[in-house]
Formats: C-alpha cells, structure tokens, sequence
C-alpha cells in the first residue's frame, strides 16, 4: 500500500501510526514507518507520518522510534488532534532533544497540526502561531462532528443534516482555519471525504475547499487524486487570465497608472494579488494529500 500511494499523483503522502492502525499493532507499526522512510522513493515529496495523538500512551514512542532509527531522512510529523498549544509545546520539546540526541540540526523536522475539535478550533490562532516548525494546518471534518455532536453519516459527504442547515454545516470552521493559517503564514489543507466512490460528492467538497481558501485536500483512495487535484488546480482559462491581469497591470504601472480596465472589469492591487497567487499554484501545485 506505501508502494502504491508513493507512485501516484498525490503532492503528498503520509504514513499513518493513528486512526490506520489497530492498538495492538501500533508498536510494530513504527518499523514499517522507518523502513517507508528510509528505503522508498518518494519521488521528491517531503518525508512525513500521522503520529499518535498526545491523549494517547503511544504518540511519545512514535516521535523517539522513529526519529532516533529514521530522523535524517524525516521532514515533519502530522500532530493529530491538536486542542491547544501546549500540545506543540510537548511536541516540539521532544522532537528538539531527538534532533540533538541524533546530531540533527534543531527546528529541522517540521509539524503538521491537526483541528478536529472543539478546542483546537478555539485555539487555532493561538496553535497556528506558536511554533516556528508549524507549516500546515489540517482540518478533520469526522472527529470535529463528533467533537460538536453533528449528526453525520459519513465523513465528508454531504447528507440529510447538511439540507437542514441554510448554508454549509462546516463554513465557520474552515474558514477560520485557512484566515488563521494564513496570518502564520502556513497552509491549509482539507480533509478527505470518506465514500471514495461519489466522484460528484467528492468534486463538491473540493470546490467548497477551494473557494475557502483551502491548498489542498486529503485522499483516503487513490481513485479520489485525480479530481482533487484537477479542482484544485487552476484551469486554462484562469491561467490565461492571470496571466493578463499580470502583464496590463505591469504596463500600467509603467505608465504611472496604478489601475488599469482588462476586458471590461477594473484591475487594481489586489487584483494583481490574486492573479499572482494563481499562477504560484499552477506552478507549484500542493493538492492531493
């Protein structure tokens, strides 16, 4: 399975000592962590695994294990459910005293935190903020319904609750964590949709993630890496729009104009912002995790 999520087309993978893997198992889980990490192509993607959570007797074992038998070869660790920032504290001091236990370079294996509760997402500010080796938020729908008590069927999909609400049941905790995530200058990631056979339900929930703000998004199913990365890449048409926005924009700003008329709508800095950012993502794609 390793070998076969590494030589898709996902932007990402992560090995999983968590939510994948049974209690009796978690042990000897880590080794196969370490070989993954050691031994396998990952094609230029970043080296990263889901340890435990810090609720959990196993997530102080999985960060020593692995990083004391793999830690050179190691880019980050995904910290799942984070409530506050004492919880990257503890992280974060412990991955400190591996990095100079090993000889490593302090601050070198990076986190990933996890919002999938109710007091994560209270925090996330204060989480997204607190630590220099943050470079990703997560969001996970399945623990944060439950952490609220949402009725829900299945994770990521869309059901009879969503048709009760006027408007999208998880709006205000996505959005506060992409407007978060931005001002700690980290990215936001979405979490997967688990029915990996509704391609239409899945190419929905990417849409809503995109039009948030959202990088990317998880894929439980490499079935599922083909439309979350084509509804999170920019198309033909917003690239050539981009692209002229950019260059009326640069000649106007020549002529001493700071804003500039593009087939009919009015261009101005943060016109120029927005068309730069698309074409950074269709150049550096970050979608299918």
């Amino acid at each position: 399975m390793v070998e076969k999520a590494l030589a898709s087309e996902a932007d990402a993978v992560f090995l999983d000592l968590e939510d994948a893997v049974a209690p009796d198992g978690k042990a000897e889980a880590r080794k196969d962590v370490v070989r993954a990490v050691r031994e396998f192509d990952w094609r230029g993607r970043p080296t990263l695994f889901r340890m435990n959570a810090l609720d959990t007797r196993w997530w102080y074992r999985d960060l020593i294990e692995v990083l004391e038998e793999a830690g050179a070869a190691l880019d980050a660790v995904i910290v799942p459910k984070v409530g506050r920032p004492e919880d990257l504290h503890a992280v974060a001091v412990l991955l400190y005293g591996l990095e100079m236990s090993g000889g490593l370079e302090p601050g070198m294996v990076k986190i990933e935190a996890q919002i999938e509760n109710a007091e994560g997402l209270v925090n996330a500010d204060e989480i997204a903020g607190f630590t220099d080796r943050l470079t990703t938020l997560h969001f996970g729908p399945g623990d944060f319904a439950a952490s609220l008590r949402m009725p829900m069927r299945s994770i990521g999909a869309m059901d009879e609750w969503d048709a009760a609400y006027p408007g999208h049941r998880f709006h205000y905790a996505m959005q506060r964590i992409v407007t978060v995530a931005r001002a700690a200058g980290a990215r936001a990631l979405d979490g997967p949709v688990a029915d990996y056979g509704d391609e239409e339900g899945l190419r929905e929930s990417c849409k809503i993630a995109r039009s948030l703000g959202f990088d990317g998004k998880w894929c439980i199913h490499p079935a599922q890496i083909r439309i979350v990365n084509e509804v999170f890449s920019p198309t033909k048409e917003e690239i050539e729009w981009s692209e002229k926005v950019v260059a009326a924009y640069e000649e106007a700003n020549a002529a001493g104009s700071g804003a500039v008329s593009v087939d009919g709508q009015m261009v101005d800095a943060a016109s120029i912002k927005m068309a730069r950012n698309t074409l950074d993502v269709s150049e550096r794609p970050e979608t299918a995790y």
